[in-house]
C-alpha cells in the first residue's frame, strides 16, 4: 500500500512513517520544513521526502493520505485531497488500528518529560528482555530511532493531549487505549488550541476512561490538575509516586544523579546515572512504577536506569570548545526552562551559565506563559532572549524583568556575538527550543573554535 503523509517530520508524524515502512508500505510524505533529527532518520529509513505541499506530489493518488494535525483547511495539498475524495485519516487513528490493536500499550502522558520518561520506558522493557514496540516524540539515545513495531505485546508511546488533526479535536491519546498510564503532570499549555487549564483536564478525563480495570493509573501525589483529573471518575487502580506516594525517592544527591528508589516503605535500590534534576527523578520513579505493572522487578528496573542514555535535544551536550560546554534542548515552557536550569546548576556548582531561549511553541508565541518566564531562568548567570520576526507580543518587557541580565535579540549573528564575547572556559551555554534554531548550535561552536 502506498500511504503518503503530510507533516511528516513532525515527531509524532515522522515516527509513525517508521512504523508504516516496517509493516510493509511504500511511505512518502511531505513537510514545510525538512530538518533534522527527524528529516535524517527518514532518509535513512528509505522513505522519499517533498519540500512543501504542492498538490502534484499526490499524483499518481496514493492509496491512503495520513494528514498530520499541522495541517489546516486552505492547505494545498489538503485542499486537493478533499476535492479529489482521495481516502484519509489522522496519524492517531492509523496508528490505533494497524500498530496499537490487541498490544499491551504503556502510554506516558502529561505538559512535560513525556519522550524522556517514554524512553526510560522502553529503555527498561528492552533491558529486561521484553522486546517492546515503541513510538517516541523524539530519538532516544539508547536505541537511536523513535519507532519500531516489536516483536512482544508490549507497546510503548508518547502519548500527547494535543489535537489528532483539523478535523478531529479529541486529543491524540483518546485513540491509543493504554492498559497501563503514567500521568506525569499537568499545566496549561498549547494555548492554541485550550481555552484553559480546565479544557485539558476534561481531556484527560477522555483518557482515563478508556483505560481498562484491570490496567493501572500512575501519577505523582503533588499535581493538583491531575487530582481534579481523577476525581472526575476514576475505574482503574492508582499508584502514585512522590511525597506521600507508594513510590518515593532519597537523594542521594543533590542534582538527582544518585538516588534511592523507595516502594511501600522498602528499599529497591539505587539508581546511579548521567541524568540531573527533580523531575527526571520522578520521571524514572512513574518508569519503574509502570514497567513493574508488566513483570518488570524494580531492582531490574534500576539496573536499566542506570544504563539509560538521554534523548535527543533533552540537555544534550552537542559540543565543547575551548572548555566551553554547549547543550542542546527542547524546553518550551517556563516549568521545563526552570527544571531544567536547576538541575544543570546543581551540577556545575557556581560555573558560569548562559541561557539562549527561543519562544516558538504555539503557545509561547501567543504569549500564554510571558509572565512566567522571567522567574524561569533564575538558575542562568545571564539569558540572551531571541525574539523571532512573527512575535505578538513584547519580549523586551518580559525580558527587564529577569532577575538575572537579560538581553533580546533579532538575529543569530547578534546571538554568537554576545557568546563570544562573555564565554571563557568552564562556561556552559544552554540552547532551548523546539524548533532547528536556524542551526544556532553548529553555528555557535564554529565560532567559538
Amino acid at each position: 500500500m502506498h500511504i503518503h503523509i503530510l507533516g511528516i517530520c513532525g515527531t509524532f508524524m515522522g515516527s509513525m512513517a517508521v512504523l508504516a515502512k516496517e509493516l510493509g508500505h511504500h511511505v512518502t510524505g511531505s513537510d514545510a520544513n525538512v530538518y533534522p533529527p527527524m528529516s535524517t532518520q527518514l532518509e535513512a529509513q528509505g522513505i522519499e521526502l517533498t519540500q512543501g505541499y504542492d498538490p502534484a506530489q499526490l499524483d499518481p493518488a496514493p492509496d491512503l493520505v495520513v494528514i498530520g494535525n499541522a495541517m489546516s483547511r486552505g492547505n494545498p495539498a489538503v485542499e486537493y485531497v478533499l476535492n479529489k475524495g482521495l481516502p484519509y485519516v489522522s496519524g492517531p487513528q492509523w496508528l490505533a488500528d494497524h500498530v496499537l490493536q490487541g498490544r499491551w500499550v504503556l502510554a506516558v502522558a502529561g505538559t512535560h518529560g513525556k519522550t524522556t520518561t517514554s524512553s526510560m520506558l522502553a529503555w527498561v522493557l528492552e533491558h529486561a528482555g521484553m522486546s517492546p514496540g515503541f513510538l517516541i516524540g523524539g530519538v532516544p539515545q539508547n536505541f537511536s530511532v523513535s519507532a519500531r513495531l516489536g516483536d512482544t505485546p508490549f507497546f510503548v508511546i508518547e502519548a500527547d493531549e494535543y489535537d489528532s488533526a483539523f478535523f478531529d479535536k479529541r486529543s491524540k491519546f483518546v485513540h491509543y487505549r493504554p492498559r497501563t498510564a503514567i500521568l506525569n503532570n499537568l499545566e496549561f499549555d498549547h494555548a492554541d488550541i485550550f481555552p484553559d487549564l480546565p479544557a485539558i483536564e476534561r481531556q484527560f478525563h477522555h483518557l482515563v476512561r478508556t483505560i481498562p480495570s484491570e490496567g493501572l493509573i500512575i501519577h505523582p501525589t503533588t499535581e493538583p490538575a491531575l487530582q481534579r483529573v481523577i476525581e472526575m471518575g476514576c475505574w482503574t487502580p492508582v499508584q502514585t509516586t512522590g511525597a506521600g506516594g507508594q513510590w518515593q525517592v532519597k537523594l542521594l544527591s543533590e542534582d538527582g544523579s544518585k538516588f534511592e528508589v523507595m516502594f511501600e516503605g522498602d528499599s529497591q535500590g539505587v539508581v546511579e546515572w548521567d541524568m540531573t534534576g527533580q523531575h527526571n527523578v520522578a520521571n524514572a520513579l512513574a518508569t519503574l512504577a509502570a514497567a513493574r505493572h508488566v513483570g518488570v522487578v524494580p531492582s531490574m528496573g534500576i539496573a536499566a536506569l542506570s544504563a539509560f542514555k538521554s534523548v535527543k535535544r533533552r540537555m544534550e551536550k552537542v559540543a565543547e570548545v575551548r572548555g566551553i560546554s554547549i547543550y542542546d534542548d527542547f524546553a518550551h515552557h517556563p516549568t521545563a526552562i526552570a527544571t531544567t536550569l536547576d538541575g544543570l546548576r546543581k551540577r556545575i556548582g557556581d560555573a558560569p551559565l548562559i541561557a539562549i531561549i527561543e519562544p516558538r511553541s504555539n503557545s509561547m508565541k501567543l504569549g500564554a506563559h510571558r509572565d512566567g518566564l522571567p522567574e524561569s531562568v533564575v538558575d542562568a548567570d545571564q539569558v540572551i532572549w531571541y525574539a523571532p520576526a512573527n512575535l505578538g507580543w513584547d519580549l523586551a518587557g518580559t525580558a527587564a524583568l529577569c532577575t538575572v541580565p537579560s538581553i533580546v535579540s533579532d538575529s543569530l549573528e547578534g546571538i554568537i556575538e554576545r557568546v563570544k564575547s562573555q564565554a571563557q572556559p568552564g562556561t556552559h551555554v544552554v540552547i532551548m527550543s523546539n524548533g532547528g534554531f536556524g542551526g544556532l548550535h553548529g553555528k555557535l561552536a564554529e565560532a567559538l573554535k
